[in-house]
């Protein structure tokens, strides 16, 4: 659609006549005060030093009208030029956010725009490149969940083809050990399903209803003796440091899964003969517990991002040194719907996750 050439200067065209209006009402008021009071009361006092009264009127007429009409116009046209800079200032910057909101709604989410003009511009300019800077976000991460949902399906459902059709053209003989690789390809696809379901359910309000006083103690002995097979796999080293009793709120069930994932996250990562550490303790008005491995640190650029749905530290995605991404995405969205928080640290040689729960 064509843009209307007149429409970015409307504001700059009706605050420059609203301005006209303004001095137009006030020369008024003034023209009634000069021509209509002074005029009487000049005349009469003319009248009383003994000049005739048209001499009175056209002396009026003749000094003090021209200056009066002078002044007006001065007046006129400074107030137009002053409105004009004032428009200008004010419709130059909305114009550039209004072209910029156009090109972000045509898909150009890097459009930015310049801060200029008065606070009240520059904040609302502040607001528009905020919101672009997200959609901007919001599109990357977009754009890698389908890349890497699309891989993750892929590769079960490739192994599964594979498989499949090797054994109805009989190239493979049937065996327990091909449906113990079938079954293990279909789990991977119900986990992934699953996992995708539960970051897709808005959680929050249910999770709220069912929160409860538990002790975290036996929560994190029971997760950790279930991950204890794949840290004796890779001969880690297993340390807990937790109190006797840490009463906190959560849901067991989600809870459980927090630790899983964070658990499992630690197995993948921690090198054969490496250590980790399982810590909780009592704060002021939370608990927090903390998840600790040796290992590669993860690269600073990547720490602020880990949390994100499937996003990878690791991006060869080979899924012996890292899963789907979605692992930590559940923690976060389960842990804050409790009212918690999640965190992670790395410095060289160690990793460090942790999460906050109320009280």
């Amino acid at each position: 659609m064509r843009e209307n050439p007149w429409r970015p200067r409307g504001i700059a065209v009706r605050i420059a006549l609203l301005s006209l209006l303004v001095t137009a009402v006030a020369l008024a008021v003034i023209a009634i005060g000069v021509l209509g009071v002074a005029q009487s009361t000049f005349n009469r006092l003319m009248l009383e030093a003994g000049q005739p009264a048209a001499t009175a009127h056209a002396m009026f007429d003749h000094s003090v009208v021209p200056v009066f009409v002078v002044a007006a116009a001065i007046a006129a046209i400074v107030s137009l030029l002053l409105a004009s800079l004032l428009a200008l200032r004010l419709a130059g910057p909305l114009d550039d956010i209004a072209r910029a909101a156009r090109r972000v709604a045509g898909g150009e989410y890097q459009a930015r725009v310049q801060r200029s003009g008065p606070n009240e511009v520059t904040s609302l300019a502040d607001s528009f490149n905020q919101m672009a800077e997200s959609l901007q976000q919001q599109e990357r991460m977009r754009r890698e969940f389908i890349v890497n949902a699309a891989h993750e399906l892929s590769t079960p459902l490739t192994n599964l083809q594979g498989y499949l059709e090797a054994l109805r053209d009989g190239v493979i003989a049937p065996s327990t050990k091909q449906f113990q690789s079938l079954h293990e390809e279909v789990d991977r696809l119900v986990r992934l399903s699953q996992s995708l379901n539960m970051l897709a359910e808005d959680s929050g309000e249910s999770i709220s209803r069912t929160l409860q006083t538990i002790d975290l103690v036996p929560a994190v002995r029971a997760a950790v003796e279930l991950a204890s097979p794949s840290f004796d796999g890779k001969s880690i080293r297993v340390e807990l440091n937790l109190p006797d009793r840490l009463p906190a709120r959560s849901d067991p069930d989600q809870l459980a899964q927090v630790l899983a994932n964070l658990l499992q996250n630690a197995s993948r990562y921690t090198p054969d003969g490496g250590m980790v550490r399982v810590a909780a303790e009592a704060r002021r008005n939370d608990v927090l517990v903390t998840v600790t491995n040796t290992g590669q640190a993860i690269p600073q650029q990547d720490l602020p991002h880990v949390f994100e749905r499937f996003y990878r530290v690791e991006k060869s995605r080979d899924r012996a040194h890292g899963g789907a991404g979605i692992g930590l995405a559940i923690v976060k969205q389960l842990v804050e719907a409790t009212g918690g928080r999640v965190g992670a640290e790395s410095h060289t040689g160690v990793t460090r996750f942790w999460f906050s729960l109320p009280a």
